[in-house]
């Protein structure tokens, strides 16, 4: 059977190929997560800047103490964010030990998640944005040429021939 291999690695692939709307949302938390990412980065660059400046004036005994603590609260930062968290899902976690669930930013997003489709399985707002979202993706995904036309009385054509 030399032609089995391509169709398992094909079906390997469609199983572990995240939905659109994890894809969605694995999107827009990624966006929030660079703007905290940036925020903090906005806020560490002049207290590091006068957190050195206080080392090098007081020096003392341990000089840099101010700046390297904030070194390490720059890096905790970092691991509570885990800005590329979301590449997980399809790569391989390449030899490190995977975060614990719930654990940090990805956590706020897991509560906020759980919240929305709560509401959304009560049928509120959020079923309705996800019902007129899939049908824009639908109707983006149609075949060209085929996705803005209409029908006589203005429903969209699913594609078919009004000719």
């Amino acid at each position: 059977m030399v032609g089995s291999a391509a169709p398992r690695a094909q079906r390997d692939a469609a199983r572990d190929a995240p939905s659109r709307w994890q894809l969605l949302r694995d999107v827009a938390v990624f966006q929030a997560k660079l703007a905290l990412d940036g925020l903090r980065d906005l806020l560490l660059s002049p207290i590091s800047l006068v957190a050195a400046l206080l080392d090098l004036v007081t020096g003392g005994d341990r000089p840099g103490r101010r700046f390297y603590d904030l070194m390490h609260l720059g890096r905790r930062s970092d691991h509570w964010i885990r800005l590329f968290s979301a590449g997980d899902r399809i790569a391989p976690n390449s030899g490190r030990e995977p975060a614990r669930p719930g654990a940090g930013v990805d956590g706020l997003f897991d509560t906020l998640e759980a919240r929305l489709v709560r509401q959304y399985e009560r049928g509120g707002a959020t079923a309705s944005a996800k019902h007129a979202v899939d049908r824009a993706l639908d109707s983006v995904q149609r075949r060209p040429g085929t996705a803005g036309r209409r029908r006589a009385g203005g429903a969209l054509d699913p594609g078919g021939d009004d000719r």
